[in-house]
């Protein structure tokens, strides 16, 4: 139980006076970041989200990113890579066999690419939202925030 206090106190004391936003916690995701302190790292492998974040101990385990980081990639680089596709085949009318040298290894390596951002940018959102197992700490959060309120305006 002394182990739960002090992660609890640590994260806690590593919340800024500003509540980390939507856009931030999805940038610092996208990033590799932590999304609760934007220093440490978010994945430990490829696509394996670490249990929890190695600077300020934020668990990171609750994440459901499930197939939806996946989804946003094809929508991504489809929506790119297509309209190049068409206009080549239009203005230049390449052979088949330049649209599969050129095309396939395109399509793989920017899927490759951005599977990992995106993956980290979803965990990020469902941080921020406390979506999944991270209710608890969104409610840590709104209550650091809440006892900052009313000390910063005695302050004023």
């Amino acid at each position: 139980m002394d182990q739960a206090n002090e992660r609890l106190a640590r994260r806690l004391s590593m919340i800024p006076a500003d509540t980390v936003t939507l856009t931030q916690a999805m940038l610092r995701g996208f990033l590799g970041k932590c999304p609760h302190c934007g220093k440490g790292r978010l994945f430990g492998r490829f696509l394996k989200v670490a249990d929890r974040c190695d600077v300020c101990g934020e668990e990171l385990h609750h994440h459901r990113a499930d197939d939806l980081p996946a989804y946003l990639v094809i929508v991504i680089v489809g929506h790119v890579i297509v309209p190049i596709v068409l206009s080549v085949e239009t203005a230049y009318a390449p052979p088949y066999w330049l649209h599969f040298a050129i095309w396939l290894p395109l399509t793989l390596v920017s899927s490759l690419v951005l599977l990992q951002p995106v993956k980290g940018a979803v965990v990020g959102l469902q941080w921020q939202l406390g979506m999944h197992g991270f209710e608890a700490a969104r409610q840590d959060r709104l209550a650091a925030s809440a006892t900052d309120v009313p000390s910063a305006s005695r302050a004023a």
